[in-house]
């Protein structure tokens, strides 16, 4: 982190805990006197949050077996810092949904956390397709305030997205623009993938 953004981790922190506080502080905020029609802000930040929960469980399985200590430091490096960032991203949106907050379910990833080849190319997919499901919730969000908040998310995982794919050998960026993903297709790729028992 130094190095890249020549902040020292104490900076990053800090920027991290303002992120958080400003996605809390939206969610905090009265809605709209117009909002006539139920709020689809809890059930896709729940969304989220699972999707966030499943991210943080992939990479804490493969530190706690050792699959990154097969990885070159560079990938170790990329999986310890993504990692990180994912938890963090599951403590803010638990503060933020409080007591609506979804519980994590239980995960199996069988062998693809045990190889670090698959382990990389899932770290590629998972992180491309949070990007596409991010893209498509900004429109449907309800409170104008905490749109800023999913636009902090799609930005920091369309980072990891591309150090993912520059590390796996993928081209970093894809076509012109990215096409977004609802939440029902989204729910389908991984439902595919058997991760969520």
């Amino acid at each position: 982190i130094d190095n890249v953004y020549r902040d020292s981790r104490a900076d990053f922190l800090g920027k991290a805990v303002v992120g958080g506080t400003a996605l809390l502080a939206a969610l905090a905020e009265p809605p709209p006197a117009s909002a006539a029609r139920k709020s689809n802000d809890v059930p896709i930040l729940n969304f989220d949050l699972t999707f966030e929960y499943l991210q943080a469980s992939f990479y804490t399985v493969a530190e706690r077996i050792g699959t990154l200590r097969k990885m070159s430091d560079a990938n170790r490096r990329w999986a310890n810092i993504v990692g990180a960032h994912e938890r963090g991203h599951v403590k803010i949106l638990k503060a933020v949904l409080g007591t609506k907050a979804v519980k994590s379910p239980f995960f199996n990833f069988r062998s693809v956390v045990e190889d670090k080849d698959q382990f990389l190319k899932t770290g590629v997919a998972l992180e491309d397709l949070t990007v596409a499901v991010l893209a498509g919730q900004v429109d449907q969000i309800d409170k104008p305030s905490l749109v800023s908040g999913i636009f902090s998310l799609l930005t920091t995982e369309a980072r990891h997205a591309a150090w993912a794919r520059r590390i796996a050998g993928v081209q970093p960026i894809g076509p012109a623009i990215d096409p977004p993903k609802s939440i029902a297709a989204a729910q389908r790729m991984v439902a595919s993938t058997n991760f969520i028992v």
